[in-house]
């Protein structure tokens, strides 16, 4: 049985304005509040949530060894109009193709949703 996950950590190096390279681990991408140069921070949140539950439910749909074909992921976040702009509703759409039972797919969600992220 593996051992507990490392933290994970990041650097961020302010370069000029509002933005900031990033590396993590052998990651390096580039942070941008004006979402010219690379992602602003909410984008890559929001970004992050969407991957973390599409990975998670394409892994629990491959484990029960049902035939998954294709997927794709949709997010829509919805943000305050008055400063802080911040998160207020995140709507995801999972898309599935092959032969995946709902139940399945709604347990995946719910696993993901619940539990893992």
């Amino acid at each position: 049985m593996p051992g507990p996950k490392p933290p994970v950590t990041a650097e961020l190096v302010w370069a000029e304005e509002l933005r900031f390279g990033v590396t993590s681990a052998r990651i390096a991408t580039v942070v941008d509040g004006a979402s010219n140069a690379g992602p602003s921070p909410v984008q890559m949140l929001v970004i992050g949530l969407a991957a973390c539950m599409a990975m998670d439910v394409v892994d629990i749909i491959r484990k029960g060894r049902h035939p998954l074909t294709a997927f794709r992921t949709t997010i829509v976040a919805e943000r305050k109009p008055e400063v802080p702009h911040r998160l207020t509703k995140a709507s995801l759409h999972f898309h599935v193709h092959g032969q995946v039972p709902e139940a399945v797919v709604e347990r995946a969600i719910a696993l993901s949703r619940d539990k893992y992220c």
